[in-house]
């Protein structure tokens, strides 16, 4: 099967059913004729950017990043603004602690814009180590997340 065609179903299927893990997408794509390895699947998550988000019931769901019509920049200010609790500055790094289940998307956001303050990032489940060239990088990457972040929910 081309890729193509796989990758347009499990985007269908993400849309379409409630699936939070490989296993449920592989199930899901058997059941529709299509046959895929765990590989290749993981590598399909990564090429369509797909990242674990909490749904309105509170579930983690699989969902696409796509930055629609907004500006990637505008995305990361109100991502930034609605899940950012917490933000420590370590050396040539920031912590970024976020609402739980939310670390994988403001992650992917940063990652996509591939900003020159931003050499890397590693996400867990609600937090977020983020890499810069130098702790001055780091500074100014501090001081523009802290000015989007919502004083409402920080801790």
């Amino acid at each position: 099967m081309k890729k193509s065609i796989r990758q347009s179903r499990i985007e269908q299927l993400i849309n379409q059913y409630p699936i939070g893990t490989q296993e449920d997408l592989m199930r899901h794509l058997n059941e529709i004729g299509i046959k895929a390895t765990q590989a290749t699947i993981s590598r399909d998550i990564r090429e369509m950017q797909v990242v674990k988000a909490q749904d309105g019931h509170g579930h983690l769901r699989y969902t696409i990043f796509k930055p629609g019509n907004k500006s990637e920049e505008e995305h990361l200010r109100e991502t930034i603004n609605e899940v950012v609790i917490g933000l420590t500055q370590i050396e040539f790094m920031n912590v970024i602690k976020t609402l739980p289940s939310n670390g994988n998307l403001l992650a992917a956001i940063l990652d996509d814009l591939k900003l020159p303050e931003v050499v890397g990032t590693l996400a867990g489940h609600d937090t977020i180590l983020v890499i810069s060239p130098n702790a001055d990088v780091a500074q100014q990457l501090n001081e523009e997340i802290a000015k989007n972040m919502n004083p409402d929910i920080v801790h």
